[in-house]
């Protein structure tokens, strides 16, 4: 992959909110396999955002208002996200809510994005990824397609530091990346 034109801004979401979640260290192990040029930023506050209630969506709150900042700021969004009973996680639907209002100025409108999963279970997040999916399409986002990054039994690629340490799911993450970064660069 050639250099990028610009530093591209990434924005992190993880939805998960556990210490030793999967999810958390997929994210972590992002921050060390980005493709030069490529910076990411992860929110960690997700569980401070209020439920989207339309009757105060444009009442002044710092934690939604900071979540959009980054989101405006930013060239991409990187979503790591659990599955959680076939679905999304509702944190994470809760962040894609709020990000996907105001009407014709949301901060999900036309923003690509990158979803990407970790479960120790033998499907990953494939459900929850699906399913996100089509909720940032409904925000007016642009869901990378293809490569998807779908990690299945997740536990065994990581070390009990939470570092990630099998050399497949490694190369897979960084093609992943790479991927993302050529989508925004295009």
């Amino acid at each position: 992959m050639g250099e990028p034109v610009h530093e591209i801004k990434l924005v992190g979401l993880v939805g998960s909110l556990r210490a030793e979640s999967l999810n958390g260290m997929l994210m972590r192990a992002a921050l060390t396999r980005l493709p030069r040029g490529t910076e990411l930023d992860v929110l960690g506050d997700l569980d401070q955002l209020p439920f989207y209630n339309q009757d105060v969506e444009h009442e002044p709150h710092h934690v939604v208002d900071r979540l959009r900042e980054h989101v405006d700021e930013a060239d991409g969004v990187l979503i790591a996200t659990p599955e959680y009973n076939y679905g999304v996680p509702g944190v994470l639907k809760n962040a894609v809510d709020w990000l996907s209002r105001p009407m014709g100025r949301a901060a999900l409108k036309s923003k690509p994005v990158a979803v990407m999963g970790a479960s120790p279970s033998n499907f990953g997040s494939v459900r929850a990824q699906l399913a996100l999916r089509q909720n940032l399409l409904g925000a007016d986002a642009r869901p990378m397609a293809k490569p998807e990054y779908i990690l299945s039994r997740a536990k065994s690629a990581f070390d009990i530091d939470g570092e990630m340490v099998d050399d497949t799911s490694s190369d897979l993450l960084i093609k992943f990346l790479e991927a993302f970064s050529a989508q925004i660069e295009a």
